[in-house]
């Protein structure tokens, strides 16, 4: 009833015209409408009385954590954990699990398919709107639904693409599909449409992620994987824009600059999949491409975001960061540079993993809410800007069919 009561109050205040103008990873490898309740936890100011007008800065909050997602720790909420408060509060509109724990080495959100799936319908229960609730289920090595909790096997891209039978990556992609959407999440951050053009590329060719240096291929099989997501309610995200497969470095790690290795033809896969509608989501890559911008990495780039993937190859759907807290970001960018640059080069969900061996912020969510928020007042970032990011992530939303 909830997830109706929120599509029946967007459909009314887009009736009425009130509503806005309007994708590893995820940080380990594995290898407005008003309607979203709750003050913006650190933002100053009284939460409105149930059924008052909300404040413009309430409103604002609300429409800035629709843009953000976070990772958490838990296999179970007590109902004090501070991940359900932001949810509750509205301060995120998605949540990225994993099955380990980098920083402890304990499991972090997956046990089996039954606590999985009472741990998203906890999180969905607690949220005003839907949340996007998204996993890195490439297969192979990057696979957080493994055999030891329960979920079956599975064979990476690479092993896929070798294989050369589309319908075998089709047929392991439906059962990935069902899989998720029976645990309630509805967001595979997969297929991988990165080029295997360096079988040695620490994250893409080591471990087995690509399906191969031939973009008509990778398209053919990333399109197959794509097609039985959305016959199951399942989105997907392609990644990882522009290029990784040609990286000789780890963005997990550090700064990795493509310059010298990448090519034009890693964009085929996106060009091909945004011509057909076959993209539901981009994730960007943090590899530095000075063929596409001179000074910022493709997450914070205008010219490689807006110019490339937006102006050049039309795509005008929702663009997911790789995660933010990830070292080519971190260790060169501060947060508030990141968000800010990431925002204005025409990213739209800013992703948190928040699953560094480094660091552990329970309170990303809320601090990124503020700093948004403050930097549109400031007038350093517009609205508008906000508002269009919002339209896109509340229109995929309405394309997903309620948990199970």
């Amino acid at each position: 009833m909830r997830w109706l009561r929120w599509l029946l109050a967007l459909a009314l205040l887009t009736a009425c015209g009130s509503q806005g103008s309007i994708g590893g990873d995820a940080g380990s490898i594995g290898g407005d409408d008003g309607s979203i309740g709750g003050d913006a936890g650190s933002i100053e100011g009284d939460a409105a009385a149930p059924g008052s007008p909300k404040s413009s800065d309430e409103a604002l909050a609300d429409k800035i954590g629709e843009l953000v997602m976070v990772g958490f720790r838990g296999t179970t909420l007590d109902g004090s954990e501070p991940i359900l408060e932001q949810v509750r509060a509205g301060q995120v509109g998605g949540v990225v699990l994993f099955d380990v724990d980098l920083a402890t080495g304990s499991s972090r959100n997956i046990d089996s398919p039954e606590q999985l799936k009472s741990l998203v319908a906890e999180l969905q229960a607690a949220a005003p709107s839907p949340l996007l609730v998204a996993v890195d289920q490439e297969g192979g090595r990057v696979s957080r639904l493994k055999e030891r909790y329960g979920f079956p096997a599975t064979l990476s891209q690479q092993e896929l693409g070798e294989r050369n039978a589309v319908e075998l990556t089709r047929s392991q992609a439906r059962q990935t599909a069902e899989i998720l959407a029976n645990a309630g999440i509805n967001l595979n951050l997969a297929p991988v449409v990165d080029l295997n053009v360096n079988p040695a590329s620490p994250v893409i060719g080591a471990l087995g992620r690509s399906f191969s240096a031939n973009p008509a291929l990778v398209a053919d099989h990333a399109r197959a994987v794509i097609d039985a997501h959305r016959k199951q309610g399942v989105l997907t995200a392609i990644k990882h824009f522009p290029g990784h497969g040609s990286a000789p470095g780890d963005t997990h790690l550090g700064f990795v600059d493509v310059t010298g290795t990448w090519s034009s033809a890693e964009l085929e896969p996106y060009r091909t999949l945004v011509s057909e509608g076959n993209a539901d989501l981009v994730m960007t890559a943090h590899v530095f491409n000075g063929h596409l911008d001179a000074e910022w990495p493709a997450t914070l780039s205008p010219a490689t975001v807006t110019g490339v993937l937006r102006t050049e190859l039309g795509f005008q759907g929702v663009v997911v960061s790789d995660d933010l807290q990830m070292g080519a970001i971190a260790d060169h960018y501060g947060l508030e540079t990141a968000v800010h640059q990431a925002l204005a080069a025409g990213v739209d969900i800013l992703l948190f993993a928040n699953n560094n061996p480094r660091a552990y912020e329970p309170d990303i969510a809320p601090r990124v809410v503020a700093l948004v928020e403050s930097l549109v007042r400031e007038g350093a970032l517009a609205e508008e800007r906000i508002d269009e990011s919002v339209e896109r992530v509340r229109d995929l939303k309405r394309r997903l069919t309620p948990p199970r």
